[in-house]
């Protein structure tokens, strides 16, 4: 930056001398053009302060990454990173970690009264996470959490790099609708997801009018998903809220597009495509950014720097993990990921993995 400055003021400075510039006026110039380099300094480190983290990230041999989630949708962000990191040798070495931010059987995040109670619990399972696993890399695997993460004081106090999964659901949201320029999309999530209305004012944003976007919360989708992702109850479900989205958009008579904006709802993606074919709609794409959230892992130059990369994959949760819902999701990620199935099967219960009861008494 001095070197800018200096060479601006010798330009201004011949200026002056050549008579083209009033002695007052340079000054005023040269005072403006100081404090616009400076300002643009403070705004570059800013800027790729996220972009310096992952550089020192993917500078090392030998790394730890989690994935975090409000129950078992991020697992399959974690499988698809395991079986991707076995295959594009980044690191030598890689221990994964799935943290289960769950902290309760009887009530997620979304069963919480006040979003400062929510915000403050994902806060505790942060800290635990840091202070227990010290991880190089957090990929927050859900997208409750992820819109919730900002407002937490990890956000603001860790070095650790923290990608959520949001922006990847609004890019490839994004992209589609802006090839089809006559498309609609049902965005289909949580209810804290559907009403923080993250997605839609991001693509808003971009320039997408709100009439083609229709948000849609599941109450306990989740949960029937977890007991039995391929089951009567669930397809049952799913049929309803794919009945009622389509009745909130109206006469579909443009292409449409499906957004999958809870990570677990693709585990069902069968049941999806049923449910909107029995009510005569044949959606042009289903969107799961769950995938996509891993790509800039991959990224050329960084693939191929080893041999061979081992692998490790452990996962904890402080709720224990009823075996029917072991035994659902395990199954569908014993096709993507047998080592992370394996890892869930053989799961850590640790009652003691963060504070919890406070946030939920109010005393936090």
């Amino acid at each position: 930056m001095s070197y800018a400055i200096f060479h601006i003021l010798k330009i201004l400075d011949g200026f002056y001398r050549s008579n083209m510039l009033r002695k007052h006026t340079l000054q005023t110039l040269s005072l403006v053009v100081i404090g616009f380099l400076v300002f643009s300094s403070c705004t570059d480190r800013q800027t790729f302060a996220k972009e310096d983290k992952l550089a020192n990230f993917f500078s090392k041999r030998e790394v730890t990454i989690a994935v975090t989630d409000s129950g078992l949708g991020g697992l399959s962000i974690l499988g698809d990173a395991v079986e991707r990191m076995k295959k594009e040798n980044v690191f030598q070495k890689v221990h994964f970690v799935f943290f289960n931010a769950l902290f309760s059987t009887e009530g997620g995040y979304n069963s919480l009264k006040t979003r400062e109670q929510k915000v403050q619990m994902f806060n505790s399972a942060l800290k635990s996470l840091e202070e227990t696993y010290a991880p190089d890399l957090i990929l927050i695997g859900c997208n409750t959490l992820s819109v919730l993460y900002k407002s937490t004081s990890f956000s603001r106090d860790t070095v650790i790099p923290v990608i959520g999964i949001v922006n990847s659901g609004v890019d490839l949201i994004a992209q589609n609708l802006k090839t089809h320029p006559e498309s609609k999309v049902i965005l289909f999530g949580t209810q804290t997801t559907v009403s923080e209305g993250t997605y839609t004012q991001k693509l808003e944003e971009r320039g997408f009018l709100p009439e083609r976007i229709v948000s849609l919360a599941c109450p306990e989708l989740v949960s029937y998903i977890e007991k039995g992702y391929d089951s009567d109850e669930t397809e049952m479900l799913v049929l309803a809220y794919v009945d009622e989205a389509l009745q909130k958009l109206g006469n579909p008579d443009s292409e449409l597009y499906v957004s999958f904006n809870c990570t677990h709802y693709g585990y069902s993606l069968d049941l999806w495509e049923k449910a909107f074919e029995s009510l005569g709609v044949i959606p042009r794409a289903f969107l799961n950014p769950n995938f996509r959230m891993n790509d800039f892992l991959f990224q050329s130059p960084r693939t191929g720097r080893y041999k061979k990369t081992d692998v490790s994959v452990r996962v904890v949760s402080m709720v224990e993990i009823e075996k029917k819902r072991i035994q659902s999701i395990g199954t569908w990620l014993e096709e993507l990921s047998p080592q992370a199935a394996d890892a869930l099967r053989n799961y850590t219960h640790d009652p003691k993995l963060f504070e919890w009861k406070k946030f939920v008494s109010g005393e936090g």
